[in-house]
């Protein structure tokens, strides 16, 4: 479906209209696998979908079609380069100068005509008529020369002069319409088209029309419920841009008369007294002024998130006149707006609250299609049954997270060459297991031992019959084997400070779902049990894998995870083995009171605990196969003690290649196993 926008006036609130999708708007080429493949390393990572959504509203992404979909931590920046360019190259002067100027030369003008004036009495040779005119001149010239220097003042006393030059005057009146018309312009929007010109009668209506628009704000503000469709009907005509409700009305208002405040604001001590005494002296009818202020005073209570207090530090030398100091205010106030909506959107829903259209006028048509497909993403995510909803937080779903898993392996399995599990067949079936009568959904890694007359009617029942039957991923079921040879292994996950200081985190943690995957995939009797460890040891299951993350402690516990992990294996049956991933030497344990003890470098009783608890469990026949990241010579010597006392493996190797050597180990033992069966 397509979004289009009407047409609108600058300050009108945004209204929209839908169409269906014709094929003829572009966008971005994303769906929702796409997007949480973009997704996975924050998701694997945090643990966290939505961290993991505002870490790609942050940083955008790669569409399908290698295309880049721009984040708003560089749409912000673009903006504050944006406001940065306003605010270096203008000056808020021009809004005085260009009406000194034009006094100046009207002021030149009719001393011009005073002279011409002179000139032409004394062409005359009428004696009386030159001693006037002489008269006249000197004594208008005392006035134009005694105007008092400011603005105002130079006003007033124009408004009180009698010209000699028609032209003169009628260019003073055309200013005075002109600024009148600004100022007005500037407080009351649109409304104010043609008020200068207005009959005394057509001027009460506006001050009638104030005067009861004021009363719906008190209305309101009293929990009263104003008839804003019966206003309309008597003042409608004074708003062209046709709001729909009050508080569409009040919002354009609103704005208008902030931004008003703000150039007000940012303007020196002595430019805005000369404002301020300006617009007294153009707007004479008091009447008039004080319900301007009124409502100016209730708008500023109605929305104090306007920004009436802001203020911007003008520091160029390009001269604004007041319309164009007014429209660059306006531009400012956007660019603040549209800054402060995208720095508190903590989720994509909330992008949705952005004036598409304002956002193309200042950063463009490619920012404006990220905003609006960002805005759609949770929504897309959510349909695809990928994450859902819960008390205002996102939570992945179990689809998502087998598919986390399985995306984790297949990604280190293509990182294989193909001689590293000797070309390994796990998607084929083979020797080792035995039909059990049972059937299961298929899940993406099982192997394809399709039930056919299970999946046939799966099929029939969706569709509800006929043919030909149509069959769909869903409905295949597959015949569960039993594994005649049992493992059960507990993975021991290092998730100390250190791993996420020395980036292996990620890819540890990143193993582990795989392994996790792998397992319920290929050998679903097998048995998988998890430890974390840092300061203390915890077991932690498939269900919370998701959202395991690192701990910012200090210490390295493995005697304790030691510990855990072979109550857990005392329950299981078939071959053991422990498998450990760890970039630290032993630096805590649990002492005879139950609390940690950490020391840096390993104290000897850590280390002599830690080697108890490997003892413990050579004895209790498991293997302890450890993945060293990051290796030091003390840890290397460390680990190497630990494989001579238990007989198990050690790998040291880097986090590029940790999921290819554990994967490729924990497969070759496993056919080590079956060969030993045949």
């Amino acid at each position: 479906m397509a979004i289009r926008r009407r047409n609108r006036n600058r300050r009108e609130v945004p209204h929209f209209s839908y169409s269906r999708w014709d094929g003829t708007q572009t966008g971005f080429d994303v769906d929702a696998d796409h997007l949480f493949s973009e997704m996975a390393d924050d998701l694997i990572y945090h643990g966290d979908v939505n961290s993991a959504l505002r870490q790609m509203m942050q940083g955008g992404m790669i569409d399908r079609d290698g295309r880049q979909m721009e984040g708003i931590r560089d749409m912000m920046e673009r903006l504050r380069e944006r406001r940065r360019d306003i605010l270096e190259n203008h000056d808020l002067g021009g809004v005085f100068d260009d009406i000194a100027n034009e006094l100046r030369e009207l002021v030149d003008d009719e001393r011009t005509s005073l002279e011409e004036m002179v000139d032409q009495a004394d062409q005359s040779g009428d004696a009386r008529r030159q001693e006037l005119a002489s008269d006249t001149s000197a004594m208008k010239n005392m006035e134009l020369d005694m105007l008092p220097p400011d603005l105002a003042g130079q006003v007033k006393g124009l408004q009180n002069y009698d010209f000699e030059s028609d032209e003169a005057e009628q260019r003073f009146n055309e200013l005075m319409d002109k600024l009148r018309e600004q100022i007005m312009q500037q407080q009351l929007d649109q409304m104010a088209e043609g008020i200068n010109d207005m009959a005394p009668e057509e001027m009460q209506r506006v001050k009638d029309m104030l005067a009861e628009l004021n009363h719906m704000l008190e209305q309101r503000a009293a929990g009263e419920e104003p008839d804003f469709d019966g206003f309309m009907e008597r003042f409608g005509d004074f708003f062209p841009e046709a709001p729909q409700t009050l508080d569409e009305l009040l919002e354009i208002m609103a704005q208008r008369m902030a931004q008003m405040q703000q150039m007000m604001n940012s303007m020196s001590p002595e430019q805005r007294q000369q404002l301020q005494e300006l617009s007294s002296q153009l707007m004479e009818d008091m009447d008039l002024q004080f319900q301007i202020s009124q409502l100016s005073d209730n708008l500023r209570e109605q929305f104090p998130q306007m920004g009436w207090g802001q203020s911007y530090d003008f520091e160029g030398s390009d001269p604004l006149d007041m319309p164009q100091a007014m429209d660059m205010m306006g531009e400012l106030g956007d660019i603040d707006q549209l800054d402060n909506l995208l720095r508190g959107a903590t989720n994509p829903g909330a992008l949705a609250e952005v004036d598409i259209d304002r956002a193309r006028d200042l950063l463009g048509e490619e920012s404006a299609e990220s905003l609006e497909r960002m805005a759609e993403i949770a929504r897309m995510l959510e349909e695809s049954g990928l994450i859902e909803n819960k008390e205002g937080r996102y939570e992945l779903t179990p689809r998502a997270i087998r598919r986390i898993g399985n995306d984790a392996l297949e990604e280190i399995f293509k990182r294989m060459s193909p001689d590293m599990l000797g070309k390994h067949q796990l998607e084929r079936t083979g020797q080792g297991h035995e039909r059990d009568f049972d059937t299961k959904a298929y899940e993406y890694g099982d192997r394809f031992n399709l039930h056919i007359e299970k999946t046939l009617r799966n099929a029939v029942a969706r569709t509800g019959g006929g043919i030909p039957v149509q069959l769909h991923a869903e409905d295949f079921e597959i015949e569960r084997t039993e594994q005649l040879t049992r493992s059960s292994t507990v993975l021991m996950l290092d998730i100390s400070m250190s791993m996420a200081m020395r980036d292996n985190f990620l890819p540890a943690k990143k193993v582990t779902m795989a392994l996790h995957s792998l397992i319920s995939s290929q050998y679903p009797r097998d048995f998988l049990g998890m430890v974390s460890f840092s300061e203390v040891a915890r077991e932690f299951t498939a269900a919370t894998l998701p959202e395991l993350s690192w701990d910012y402690v200090y210490g390295t516990n493995m005697q304790h995870a030691f510990q855990i992990a072979r109550q857990m294996l005392s329950k299981q049956t078939g071959t053991k083995q422990i498998i450990m991933i760890t970039d630290g030497e032993p630096t805590a344990h649990i002492s005879k009171n139950g609390q940690p003890y950490f020391n840096y470098p390993p104290s000897q009783q850590t280390v002599d605990l830690t080697l108890t608890e490997v003892a413990k469990a050579t004895r209790e026949d498991i293997r302890i196969n450890t993945f060293v990241l990051d290796v030091t010579h003390y840890l290397q010597n460390f680990v190497e003690q630990i494989s001579r006392m238990n007989g198990g493996r050690a790998f040291f190797t880097t986090n590029e290649e940790l999921g290819d050597y554990l994967l490729m180990d924990f497969v070759d033992q496993k056919r080590s196993l079956l060969r030993g069966r045949r």
